[in-house]
């Protein structure tokens, strides 16, 4: 089979490119029959890397798609991917099409286990976050068959459409604004990279554009796991002790910002004279903090819509091209925590 064919993939795929038989390939996939341990490996490593998923739609529907969209984010935890989720669901109820949610905790494993449980229900489609994925999902998404939208990142190639900001650009405004207001002594913390990237690439854009005027971060501080506010105030406290001449604190996300806010109000510093912060998501939540945080709106629930209606188009009209690179572009809102001259 042709790495570009666009058709669904098939037992026989799998028995050709395995060397067995399309009946022992059926009994490896039900786990069924008698098969040997090297058959069953040859045949699993030859699904794997074509990226073929059984279908569970038995009888007459086998052959048909239902009227399931498959929605595959990082977390319900983080409040950014219920805005996205509320997005998609505007678009849809007004079609056929039901959003089902499929949760990865920013696993890459487990974005596999998920992606191919839902590929097997044989969704309409996919809108799945980030545009970095295992090769053993690459390869599910490439030979599902059906649209396909990465949402919220458009640093990357696409598998097939993507709708986001650039993040690289998001960092780099951040820092070219915070520049602009004379702030010099920066710090920056943030979650964990390895696993979010689109929080990586921020702060990849954010360091470029700083190092281009010759400035760099003086501190920084990662974690993962436990409450953002907590960790937020926690952080900020231990960077000062350590960098008591810091004007300026860049945080990864609103949350650890907000909780940031609460340390240097207590500690009684003046805001955003002695020291400016800013976060990053536009959260609404946050707006009844005293000071309101600068930050930058990441475009949630139009990326949302625009992913939900690239899929409804595509599923109507599978002829009818579509704009494959969505770019949207979110704002600075300066807020109380970020001098303007």
């Amino acid at each position: 089979m042709a790495a570009d064919d666009p058709r669904p993939l098939t037992l026989r795929d799998v028995s050709e490119a395995s060397g067995v038989s399309e009946m022992t390939v059926s009994r490896v996939l039900r786990n069924r029959g008698d098969v040997s341990q090297a058959t069953r490996e040859k045949v699993l490593e030859a699904a794997k890397t074509l990226g073929y998923v059984p279908n569970k739609i038995a009888g007459a529907l086998a052959s048909s798609r239902v009227n399931l969209v498959a929605v595959i984010i990082p977390s319900l935890r983080n409040m950014v991917f219920p805005e996205v989720l509320s997005g998609v669901s505007a678009v849809l109820e007004e079609t056929e099409l039901q959003p089902v949610v499929g949760v990865t905790d920013y696993l890459p494993e487990k974005e596999e286990r998920v992606l191919y449980e839902m590929l097997s229900w044989r969704p309409s489609g996919v809108i799945i976050a980030g545009l970095e994925h295992t090769d053993a999902s690459r390869a599910m998404l490439k030979a599902s068959g059906i649209p396909v939208v990465e949402i919220m990142d458009t640093d990357g190639t696409p598998i097939d459409c993507a709708v986001g900001i650039s993040h690289r650009r998001a960092g780099r405004e951040m820092a070219r604004a915070i520049l602009k207001q004379g702030y010099r002594r920066i710090g920056f913390m943030g979650t964990k990279m390895p696993l979010d990237h689109r929080a990586r690439k921020r702060f990849e854009g954010f360091t470029e554009a700083l190092a281009k005027e010759g400035i760099e971060v003086i501190d920084q501080e990662f974690y993962s796991g436990g409450s953002a506010l907590a960790k937020g105030r926690e952080m900020t406290k231990a960077m000062l002790e350590r960098e008591p001449e810091l004007d300026f604190l860049y945080y990864s996300n609103d949350m650890i910002a907000a909780g940031g806010l609460f340390e240097l109000l207590a500690q009684g510093i003046d805001i955003p004279g002695q020291i400016g912060l800013a976060g990053f998501n536009g959260v609404e939540l946050l707006d009844g903090l005293p000071r309101r945080l600068a930050t930058m709106d990441a475009c949630r629930a139009e990326i949302g819509r625009k992913a939900a209606e690239i899929i409804a188009s595509r599923v109507d009209n599978p002829a009818v091209p579509v704009e494959k690179i969505v770019e949207l572009t979110p704002k600075i809102d300066y807020g109380d925590t970020l001098k303007r001259r």
